[in-house]
């Protein structure tokens, strides 16, 4: 394959990111071939691989570590949660160094060259308050009344870090009452009364529990 046709085809998906599996189904050609052509490009500076099997366009000012997620999850949902996502709702104002995920999967640190991704597993029954991210369709992210929830959960589960935060600042759209309805959706009892606690800690703290 030439390197002219294969910018062709990644220039049809109209997007930064991109597979070697994708290219290779829409172009026709074996994987082998394709991940040769895609090395090629790299050395030439036009692409750059950041994860297996995973690429980007160098100097793609639409590119995000955020919409990379979908691409390292293709057989299995994943969404933003817990510190990364109360960030981008302004809830928390400092910046996580890494991007923390909740799924279904096993626990991992997945490094990729435009960052770094902390996936925690959440309960099958528990997997569930999230939605495309600002509808743009680029990545799943839990409402921000389930991320404060997940963290808790989390720091349930020996992860202490998730349930100490620097200063919320909700918003009026913020919905405590969807907060609790969270909580009693916790499968196991011994997590339910944890999480359960620390939230009405933070309730305390806000004045919005007598």
């Amino acid at each position: 394959m030439s390197r002219q046709s294969i910018l062709i085809f990644i220039k049809k998906l109209h997007r930064p990111v991109f597979t070697t599996y994708e290219l290779s189904a829409i172009s026709g050609k074996s994987l082998s071939t394709t991940t040769q052509s895609l090395n090629f490009l790299q050395k030439q500076g036009l692409i750059f691989r950041i994860y297996r099997g995973i690429w980007v366009e160098a100097d793609n000012k639409k590119l995000s570590p955020y919409t990379v997620i979908p691409f390292l999850f293709p057989r299995q949902r994943a969404y933003v949660s817990f510190i990364s996502a109360l960030h981008l709702y302004g809830i928390i104002e400092q910046i996580p160094q890494i991007i923390t995920i909740a799924s279904m999967a096993h626990t991992k640190i997945i490094q990729t060259k435009v960052g770094t991704f902390s996936v925690h597993r959440i309960a099958p029954t528990f997997f569930d308050g999230f939605n495309w991210y600002k509808e743009s369709g680029t990545f799943l992210i839990a409402e921000p009344e389930k991320a404060l929830i997940d963290s808790l959960y989390l720091s349930a589960h020996r992860k202490k870090q998730f349930g100490h935060f620097p200063e919320l600042h909700f918003p009026k759209s913020f919905s405590f009452n969807k907060t609790k309805k969270w909580v009693k959706k916790i499968p196991d009892v011994k997590t339910r009364c944890y999480v359960d606690r620390k939230l009405n800690i933070i309730l305390q703290r806000k004045n919005l529990l007598t």
